[in-house]
């Protein structure tokens, strides 16, 4: 049975596995819980997504930063590990260079091979990344990519993607400062450019020159958005482990990231009790066994007798790397994301609700009510309930409106709130740690009353469907968490469960009735 509890609402890539452990599928997604969730709720799949999911036996997943992460990161490991499901594309272009010319004024192009002339980066694994590359420097710093120079400006000069020194206006020491930050970011500083870059906006700013200040501007944007990419795609010669950990309850949470042949291959996951020196002692242990990588990326230094043995185990010189910034930096800290993720998800959600809504305690057990109708027919209600911020279905409720006549959302939840409450009162059950509702301020103050009937006292909210806006008693503005928030995230997370299993019972209904008529 495959758990999808576990899944969390971030961006990242998913494994399917068969009953042989054999990775059969990789797929990237925006919102990992709501894709791979897709697969199993829906019953119009095509005949090869059927035959996919027949063969699922367990699942496992990879969280990235941000969507073009997630993205670069499938195409590593259907590359490493070539699932049966995922289609078969042989590229012929694949492991291009991107080459800057030997000449005077440097042209920037795509080459099949590095030859003895030229600056060549690369290969790259990707044609698809390769291209991306290629597109943003020559855009950004405007580079020549004619085979010859003309002396007659061309159709990229007049759209200002060239600085055109083929008309003779520019000279080769400003054509080189172009050329000299387009090598930085093919190199991969483009953190160490972007400084540079924002002092000269200042300056260009400072002189009131505002179109040479945006023109930066938009440099430094194209430059952030292709780290992005950079940072998962690796150069191909690229041989890295990256390690990471987290101690908590005298436990150690271990996650190493293997990076070989420019591919990120998988994560592997240890847990194990806490002891001085342990992660010497994991590293001993796991290197005994795996033949060490070229570098070793972690988060505190090991000592030279470590490195010693490392070198020895490799035949070579192993480097151990502490970065304190850059792209391995972010990718250590990725690392502690997943294992956070993995480990504890459930438990920072919980968390930063509080924190965001000012709880005095975790809100470990959350009820939400909705309201479901069709044009003011068949209007019932539901209540979910998550207990430690997974679902609690057998504590799920439905309900029929009793009192409430035509369509009135508000009294419809304020009925269905005080029949919960007042039978969990009289049955001396316990409470919730927090209540929500689905709607604005009107659902919210009909839920507020009744709890006050019953001479409860227990926290409410209500979620605004259309800008996940959070409303409070004794606050005149909606709570400020921004919708992408993890706490946000996992209260819309609830309310659509709600909304969900009340549209499910109003679908019963309406069938129900169907089949009387």
């Amino acid at each position: 049975m495959i758990d999808l509890s576990t899944l969390p609402e971030s961006p990242g890539c998913y494994i399917f596995r068969d009953a042989d452990a054999r990775i059969i599928y990789v797929g990237k997604a925006k919102n990992l819980k709501k894709r791979v969730t897709s697969y199993f709720q829906k019953s119009d799949h095509d005949t090869k997504t059927t035959a996919l999911i027949s063969h699922i036996s367990s699942l496992d997943f990879m969280v990235t930063s941000n969507e073009v992460e997630a993205l670069i990161l499938e195409n590593s490991l259907i590359k490493e590990n070539l699932p049966r499901y995922n289609i078969d594309l042989k590229d012929a272009k694949q492991y291009a260079y991107i080459e800057l010319t030997d000449e005077e004024f440097p042209c920037i192009r795509i080459a099949r091979r590095a030859s003895t002339k030229g600056t060549f980066f690369g290969p790259f694994v990707s044609a698809a990344e390769r291209d991306y590359v290629y597109s943003v420097v020559k855009k950004v710093f405007r580079l020549r990519t004619c085979k010859n120079l003309r002396r007659r400006a061309c159709l990229r000069h007049h759209i200002h993607t060239c600085t055109a020194p083929c008309l003779g206006a520019l000279t080769v020491e400003d054509y080189g400062e172009q050329i000299k930050k387009a090598v930085l970011v093919l190199k991969g500083r483009g953190t160490e450019l972007i400084r540079k870059l924002k002092d000269d906006m200042q300056y260009l700013s400072e002189s009131q020159d505002y179109e040479g200040a945006m023109m930066v501007r938009n440099q430094i944007n194209a430059i952030k958005r292709l780290g992005q990419r950079q940072d998962m795609a690796r150069p191909s010669d690229t041989e890295e482990d990256i390690i990471n950990y987290l101690v908590q309850d005298e436990k150690v949470y271990l996650m190493l990231f293997p990076v070989h042949s420019g591919t990120l291959a998988n994560k592997k996951e240890y847990v194990f009790d806490y002891r001085e020196d342990f992660f010497e002692e994991f590293l001993v242990q796991y290197y005994s066994l795996h033949e060490p990588p070229g570098e070793l990326v972690v988060p505190e230094p090991v000592g030279e007798p470590m490195e010693e043995f490392l070198s020895v185990q490799k035949g070579r010189k192993v480097m151990v790397t502490i970065p304190q910034r850059g792209a391995k930096r972010r990718l250590l800290d990725l690392v502690r994301v997943n294992i956070e993720t993995v480990f504890f998800g459930d438990e920072i959600k919980l968390h930063e609700v509080r924190d965001q809504l000012g709880l005095s305690d975790l809100p470990r057990v959350i009820e939400c009510f909705d309201i479901s109708h069709l044009s003011g027919t068949s209007i019932v209600g539901s209540m979910v309930r998550f207990s430690d911020a997974r679902p609690d279905k057998k504590n799920y409720r439905r309900f029929q409106i009793k009192t409430v006549e035509g369509v009135d959302d508000v009294m419809a939840i304020g009925e269905i709130v005080h029949r919960r409450y007042s039978r969990l009162k009289d049955e001396g059950s316990p409470m919730p740690d927090l209540i929500m509702v689905d709607g604005g301020k009107g659902q919210l103050h009909a839920a507020v009353k009744e709890i006050k009937k019953l001479g409860l006292s227990l926290p409410v909210i209500a979620l605004a469907k259309r800008e996940e806006e959070v409303y409070m008693v004794g606050h005149a503005h909606p709570v400020p968490i921004d919708r992408k928030e993890r706490a946000s995230l996992f209260l819309q997370e609830i309310r659509d469960e709600a909304h969900r299993f009340a549209v499910t019972y109003h679908r019963l209904l309406r069938k129900k009735k169907s089949i009387k008529g």
